[in-house]
């Protein structure tokens, strides 16, 4: 793939990530603000999300629209910044990208586990 190539399919990764963040971002924030001016307190929204698949989908895809999004503008910090090739900013980038993963799957599949807690399963 060439350099221009691979820059394109960067700038688009950023544009398209950030509009799914955009979106889950809202969404997250209303769900949040509906539920707190309904009376609903954290530990009721905890049950009533943990153990459902569609939030579990929902995170899912936040997570993965954080873990392509973050790193590709840190690539291009660290490319305007420092003196580091192509290449040493690509492994940085997946670094961070896996660890972005990691670290938000494990919440997320927590999460979905916390709906288990109340239904004594």
């Amino acid at each position: 793939m060439t350099p221009e190539r691979a820059e394109t399919l960067e700038w688009l990764m950023q544009r398209v990530s950030a509009a799914v963040l955009a979106v889950c971002v809202i969404v997250h924030l209303a769900v949040i603000v509906i539920a707190v001016q309904g009376g609903v307190t954290s530990k009721e929204i905890v049950a009533r999300v943990g153990g459902s698949v569609p939030w579990l989908m929902f995170y899912s895809v936040f997570v993965i629209a954080v873990a392509l999004h973050a790193p590709t503008g840190l690539r291009n910090i660290l490319r305007e910044y420092t003196a580091l090739g192509r290449r040493a900013t690509h492994w940085i980038m997946a670094a961070v990208c896996l660890a972005i993963l990691v670290m938000g799957f494990r919440a997320v599949i927590g999460l979905y586990g916390l709906g288990n807690l109340g239904t004594g399963a």
